[in-house]
């Protein structure tokens, strides 16, 4: 013990010294505030070991000024048209008219690939402790604050992090590139500014202000300073909408507001969240704090920042204080604790969560995820309405793991997928506090956080150095923590293999299935009530336990669900009974409840011409998370065809962890219905898919293979020259896609085989966003039969405008139809000709390439080429070309022919029958639009 606090006392003081960079500045806004004129001398000390040859700066204003920065890239993955499209003027960036350092020969030049961070060479190297001025003149464009919320906003200047200021130099440089991910490097700089702006405006910022002085030109100059200030928001804007709240530590300077609430008790409701910062973490050491909605509209609190203001189902002021909570805390930390903040965020993050669930168990204990919600009719037979709002936390960070996308908590913040960056990543870190202070003890880790604050409060420091702390205030050990939670993606899954009564005792056999060594609670139940509740050490395979038998009626782990585990469906033994949960019958899709087997019944529609609105019950087992092993039943009646039609399917997916094989799916699925008026098919099909995707999952390329055998049975229909109605296809596919906002590349791999024919086929697509804002969109396409013996039908043949779709894959709203408004759907397949011609399908070979390029906008011009063979004729060549009006790209699109093999279209009776369009009504590929950029 002696020795433990002998260690605590020598963590607590610090040998690192404080840097003594500076920056002074004189800054003259233009008359709209789009533009900054700036002198400006940085004064940077060398506190490294050793001499330094260069210097960095950074200046992530600059980030914005090209289409191939780190920034634009990171925009063109997550599919952000706006940054592409904007104009030289939207995007800004930053001029340098000189920079100069007292050595004459000194140079600078912005580092490759990185245009927001700066090198200059010195002359002669500076010795460590040494200092160096760094003088500038530069003009900075300010970009519009569309892109992160802060920028140029309709004649008002919303600036954080915008002077150009020295990289902080640890061990090494810490150097990277602005990517829109709120990770700017702080560090404590002194400020010495002149800010001169225009007269009918008005200035806030984290700097000190002193009395501004107008001039005889319509200008007025604000002197703007600070000591050890990390941080340098600036707010220009016509109306004050701002706010001074001072509290017994601090002032807040504030424009978050709440209508509903008067003044006085939005003051009692920011001393209450200083009062318990402070005393989790230490007094404030700073006078001012400047919290604002650009703030929180960086990281909001996802679901209520959705919630339009009219609804509140929450406590009032519980929305306004959960919100001031998240932003202050975040700040906070952010002013509180220097580290490197593209590596560590996480650490930042997962202790700003657990203030957040900490709070709520304290002033909120009894708020649900649904507010009053709950309590409604119809809503409260949900298990939804049972959770309570810190629940949210684990729910939401099973979104991703269930989809086998997670990702290593510590992971730095640019490898993570948005949505691991934004929500599950900070959430598990959270999780993981509650985690550690349910198995140490509570009192330990808020002990460990203090001692924490108190040394390295100001200094810079990593999750390591906090690590360290706690390490000495507990006798368990901890590894399991940093490494095999924090550090890893495999996922947690716990599991109760046997359970046995011996005496008085329970031999219980304990699985951890995903091998990675953590403890687990096991509970001892009766009814809802806990017995017993006994942590079981790390272990990594497999243990066996054995409690005391309290009478129970059922063995939990994990039962208040404190670990953020995959399954906990596998986590309960019932004694004397058959099954360990009983099933569960529930109206609607709901929240998985893991006390019962549940099977979710909703109503369901489809339409085709034939059917008409088909409505019926689907059965189905998986809640709004994904399963693994899932199975639907879906019946039908068809209001047009009076018939019953409909589904069913089953299918199993296997994930791997850390493999480049991603996944493997397995599946059977069954189908019927109407192909024609009274004329029905019934399509049953087993399959398995591969899907291959890089380790680095913010890669967006994706392998695909896929094997399938297809059967299909039709009513016969005379319309149709098929002597084959009922088939039996097996098909081999790989799939190859790369697609990006700015770029895009995909090719299939096709063949198939069946009793009467065998043909293979291969599609290449590329599409290309230039950074003058023109298109090109390019397709090839290639099929060849390598028998057929049903060449007296078109049935199976290559089609060089609308498939036969034979395998039933594509979602036609009229498949039959030779006419009419059903028979212009259009399906970018095969030959992808949007003309129809008099002689429409091959049934020896094909070569089509199809292309489209930017008009303007959304607008685009089309044309398509190529050649085809039929048995007894020779090649025949045709074209075509018009105007393709894309609103959104593959979802809803229309083609105007204009000039093909057949004349001028355009001029030719009945124009409307030749319009092709492209709507997409399938529910599930709309969302993958809205989707793609988080997953």
């Amino acid at each position: 013990m002696i020795q433990k606090s002998l260690y605590l006392a020598l963590l607590l003081i610090s040998f690192l010294g404080f840097s003594q960079n500076k920056i002074s500045a004189d800054i003259l806004t233009s008359d709209d505030l789009k533009t900054l004129n700036i002198t400006q001398k940085i004064t940077f000390e060398n506190t490294s070991d050793k001499p330094l040859n260069s210097i960095y700066l950074y200046d992530w204003n600059n980030a914005f000024s090209d289409k191939e920065s780190p920034l634009a890239k990171r925009y063109a993955q997550e599919y952000v048209r706006r940054f592409h499209f904007a104009s030289d003027d939207e995007r800004g960036g930053t001029q340098i008219h000189a920079l100069s350092t007292p050595f004459s020969n000194s140079s600078w030049k912005r580092v490759e690939g990185q245009p927001d961070l700066i090198e200059i060479e010195l002359e002669k190297a500076l010795p460590p402790g040494q200092s160096v001025d760094i003088d500038l003149n530069y003009s900075l464009y300010v970009p519009d604050s569309n892109f992160t919320g802060f920028g140029w906003n309709q004649r008002e200047l919303i600036l954080n992090q915008w002077l150009i200021s020295p990289a902080i130099l640890q061990e090494e440089w810490i150097l990277y590139s602005h990517k829109d991910l709120n990770d700017y490097p702080l560090q404590r700089l002194d400020y010495d500014l002149t800010f001169e702006f225009p007269n009918s405006y008005r200035v806030k910022s984290s700097f000190e202000h002193s009395k501004s002085e107008s001039s005889l030109t319509g200008y007025k100059k604000l002197k703007l300073t600070g000591k050890n200030l990390a941080g340098t928001k600036l707010y220009v804007k016509q109306i004050d909408d701002f706010e001074a709240v001072k509290t017994d530590h601090v002032t807040l300077i504030t424009n978050l507001k709440d209508s509903e609430l008067r003044p006085e008790i939005e003051a009692l409701i920011l001393d209450r969240i200083v009062y318990f910062l402070e005393n989790r973490f230490g007094d404030f050491d700073f006078e001012t704090m400047m919290i604002t909605e650009e703030d929180y509209n960086t990281s909001p609190v996802y679901g209520l920042n959705q919630l339009p203001s009219f609804i509140r189902p929450f406590p009032d002021g519980f929305q306004y204080d959960i919100k001031v909570l998240k932003t202050l805390t975040d700040q906070y930390l952010r002013r509180s604790l220097l580290t490197h903040t593209r590596k560590n965020q996480w650490f930042l993050d997962a202790i700003l969560v657990k203030v957040m669930i900490d709070y709520v168990e304290t002033y909120y204990p009894d708020v649900h995820l649904l507010g009053s919600f709950s309590d409604f009719i119809g809503i409260k037979w949900f298990h939804a309405s049972d959770l309570m709002f810190n629940d949210r936390y684990n729910f939401i960070h099973q979104t991703t793991i269930r989809q086998n996308l997670g990702q290593p908590v510590d992971f730095p913040q640019d490898s993570l997928l948005k949505f691991n960056q934004k929500l599950s990543n900070p959430y598990k870190g959270g999780l993981g506090f509650k985690y550690l202070e349910d198995y140490l003890g509570k009192d330990i880790v808020d002990e460990s956080l203090k001692i924490y604050f108190n040394k390295y409060n100001s200094d810079f420091s990593s999750p390591q150095d906090y690590f360290d702390i706690l390490s000495v205030l507990t006798d368990k050990d901890i590894s399991w923590f940093y490494n095999n939670y924090l550090g890893s993606s495999k996922d947690i899954d716990f599991k109760i293999k046997r359970l046995r009564k011996i005496a008085d005792s329970l031999e219980i056999k304990l699985i951890n299935k995903t091998r990675n060594a953590m403890p687990v609670p096991v509970y001892q139940l009766k009814g809802d009530k806990i017995l017993s509740k006994n942590w079981v050490e790390p272990f990594k395979k497999d243990t066996l336990i054995y409690l005391e038998d309290l009478g129970s009626d059922q063995i939990a782990l994990n039962y208040e669900q404190v670990i953020p585990e995959i399954n906990i469906r596998n986590n309960f033994k019932s004694r004397g009974k058959l099954l360990n949960k009983p099933f569960q019958f529930r109206l609607l899709e709901d929240i998985e409840d893991p006390a019962y087997n549940q099977l979710f019944i909703t109503p369901e529609f489809t339409y085709n011409l034939y059917d008409g609105l088909a409505l019926g019950p689907k059965l189905y087992n998986t809640s709004v998370l994904p399963k693994q092993l899932s199975f639907k039943i879906n019946p039908k009646y068809g209001l047009k065809s009076n018939a019953v039609v409909g589904g069913a399917s089953i299918d199993y997916t296997h994930f791997l962890k850390g493999e480049d094989l991603f996944q493997v799916r397995y599946g059977l699925t069954g189908s019927r219905f109407s192909y024609n008026e009274d004329l029905f098919y019934r399509r049953y099909s087993g399959y398995v898919g591969m899907t291959y995707r890089p380790q680095d999952l913010r890669d967006n390329a994706r392998h695909n293979l896929f094997v399938r055998t297809v059967n299909v049975d039709q009513d016969i229909n005379e319309l149709v020259e098929t002597e084959e109605p009922n088939y039996n296809i097996f098909n081999i596919r790989y799939n190859f896609t790369d697609k990006s906002l700015d770029k895009s590349f995909t090719s299939t791999v096709d063949y198939q085989i069946a009793q009467k024919f065998s043909k293979i086929s291969t599609t290449f697509g590329f599409r290309k966003l230039y950074n003058n804002n023109r298109q090109i969109n390019l397709r090839f396409y290639g099929g060849l039969f390598l028998y057929n013996d049903e060449q007296d039908s078109n049935f199976f043949s290559f089609a060089l405008d609308r498939p036969t779709d034979y395998l039933f894959d594509y979602n036609y709203y009229g498949r039959s139809e030779e006419s009419g408004l059903f028979s212009q759907q259009f399906i970018m397949a095969e030959g992808g000709f949007k003309s129809q011609f008099d002689q429409r399908f091959a049934d020896n070979w094909i070569a089509s390439t199809n292309v489209s390029t930017t008009l303007w906008n959304w607008i685009f011009v089309y044309g398509d080429a190529g050649f085809f063979k039929n048995s007894y004729s020779n090649p025949q060549f045709v074209y075509d070309s018009g105007i393709r009006l894309s609103f959104v790209e593959d979802y809803f699109e229309l083609y105007l022919p204009i000039y093909s093999s057949k004349g001028w279209e355009i001029g030719q009776d009945n124009y409307d029958q030749r319009i092709r369009f492209i709507v997409s009504l399938d529910l599930s590929t709309i969302f993958k639009l809205f989707t793609r950029k988080w997953y």
